[in-house]
């Protein structure tokens, strides 16, 4: 199953030419790819696909995306 789970970047840094960034899944962090959102910023939201940002969302909406995760109990499993 594949989760569309929102994370907000921590920081951004250039890597080999290459947009990265950590993002934070609820207290989960990753290291993501930007390619794909060259615009992203420090504070965005995004929805994060086999390690590429793939998309923007509002914080409304990832916080309430998130505490549903929560909620299920499905968000801790499915990101370690």
């Amino acid at each position: 199953m594949c989760l569309a789970v929102p994370g907000r970047i921590t920081d951004i840094r250039e890597e080999r030419s290459t947009r990265m960034a950590t993002v934070d899944f609820d207290g989960i962090r990753k290291e993501v790819c930007l390619a794909y959102l060259p615009d992203a910023a420090v504070g965005d939201y995004t929805i994060v696909h086999v390690g590429f940002a793939i998309s923007k969302v509002d914080e409304e909406s990832a916080l309430q995306t998130l505490a549903m995760f929560r909620d299920l109990g499905v968000l801790g499993g499915e990101l370690r």
